[in-house]
């Protein structure tokens, strides 16, 4: 087994090259994508979209959801009578909500969710949820926020939900403690992994965001100190932090050397000593570093081209570049949010090119002629670029899939290890 080395700040030069800003033609999911791992977590929500039937199919199809299944969300279609303005959108409103809450009475938060058909956009959905929170409380709160792919990457659809749900967060009481919020959703078996560090640590009390019903919804004020957990939760910050919440500065937990930052940044917070936190942790890393091993051996050394995609990307760059010696060709992001993402900019490599933003034409000229040994991108891009002998990552597996925290680590690392594992195979 490999041992386990300490992680040293000053040994670490970090990127020192500006981020290159491209704004053109993009190729992403648009932020509806972000209700088919939600409405898993949220135990008693719905998630209505006021959308197109291209919106329901992208949802149903993308969901996977079986035919007999409950599952919480779904599209109030628009028809020719609301395009052509015949039917009153509040009227409408009126009979599609009441009817889905009668049905569902186990409903207790709704969400509409906006798109990006002209008439939608013309809709004050804030406005039609108010209204309709009044109409059916205590029942049901309804909340709104918009997944429109004018306004939103796909990732960007969580943060947008999330945000609308800070307004309604509790106050905390007077004699509240120092609380731990853990904002970004998690696969329930990896909160309960974090979960169970944290009370080895001694930390607490701690909350996740987003919580699994209404009843559970988290106080906050200015005794809340919240990480994040995904690196695309911009507005969500910005919430909690008018609420008087604090962040906790960290690389975010992918791969051992991630969450071993990550753990530690909120160790210190909450005046962990060094010596617990190496006792608490040293276990979790060695098998993360044992698991990675068999996938090191064949990634090291090869070359990754990154399209922007889901707002991972640096965090998955710096996992390659440093656990598992990837060379990393060209690092795309939709967005590059300086301040959350200044840890992981610390731990990339010096020279590294990075790309905020998109101009998919020419990104795919320097793909093309970079020749990386493996791609991260879009499905939209991914065919196409299989099609000219390119291996291909799907960058929206890696939303789908499990992969912080130290049991993750290998599963992680077997993701980038497969595609280059599958053409060997096909090639003999």
């Amino acid at each position: 087994m490999n041992a386990i080395q300490p992680i040293k700040a000053n040994t670490v030069s970090g990127c020192s090259t500006a981020p290159i800003q491209e704004r053109g033609q993009r190729e992403v999911f648009c932020g509806l994508t972000g209700i088919v791992w939600l409405h898993r977590k949220f135990q008693d929500a719905f998630f209505l979209v006021v959308g197109s039937r291209t919106c329901a199919h992208l949802i149903q199809s993308a969901a996977g959801v079986m035919i007999f299944a409950e599952p919480r969300f779904a599209t109030a279609i628009l028809d020719e009578r609301d395009l052509a303005g015949i039917a009153d959108i509040d009227d409408e409103l009126d009979r599609v909500v009441g009817r889905l809450l009668d049905r569902r009475p186990d409903i207790k938060l709704l969400f509409l969710v906006g798109s990006c058909p002209s008439e939608v956009i013309k809709i004050d959905l804030k406005r039609a949820a108010l209204r309709q929170s009044r109409l059916h409380s205590p029942r049901a709160r309804v909340l709104s926020y918009s997944g429109s792919g004018i306004e939103t990457t796909f990732t960007q659809g969580e943060d947008a939900c999330l945000a609308s749900l800070v307004p309604i967060l509790p106050p905390e009481p007077a004699s509240a403690p120092k609380t731990l919020l853990i904002v970004g959703a998690l696969a329930d078996v990896i909160e309960g992994q974090f979960a169970r560090l944290f009370d080895e640590l001694g930390i607490g009390p701690y909350v996740f965001l987003p919580m699994r019903r209404v009843s559970e919804l988290p106080a906050v004020g200015s005794n809340t100190t919240y990480i994040l957990a995904q690196p695309f939760l911009g507005d969500t910050a910005r919430a909690l932090e008018d609420r008087g919440a604090k962040r906790i500065a960290a690389p975010f937990p992918l791969g051992e050397e991630g969450t071993t930052l990550w753990l530690r940044a909120i160790a210190q917070e909450f005046g962990i000593s060094e010596e617990t936190f190496d006792r608490v942790t040293a276990s979790g890393r060695a098998r993360a570093i044992q698991a990675i091993a068999n996938s090191k051996k064949l990634l090291a050394d090869k070359r990754l081209f990154l399209f922007p995609d889901s707002q991972l990307e640096l965090p998955l760059a710096r996992f390659l570049s440093r656990e598992l010696a990837v060379d990393l060709i060209e690092v795309g992001t939709p967005y590059l949010h300086r301040d959350h993402l200044a840890n992981e900019l610390s731990l990339l490599p010096a020279d590294v090119k990075i790309v905020e933003g998109q101009d998919v034409e020419m990104q795919l000229d320097r793909c093309r002629a970079a020749r990386p040994d493996l791609t991260l991108c879009g499905l939209g891009l991914a065919n196409p670029l299989e099609a000219e002998g390119l291996s291909t990552k799907w960058s929206i597996e890696l939303i789908f899939t499990p992969i912080q925290g130290y049991e993750q680590a290998g599963d992680l690392a077997e993701l980038f290890a497969r595609p280059l594992n599958r053409r060997t195979r096909l090639e003999v």
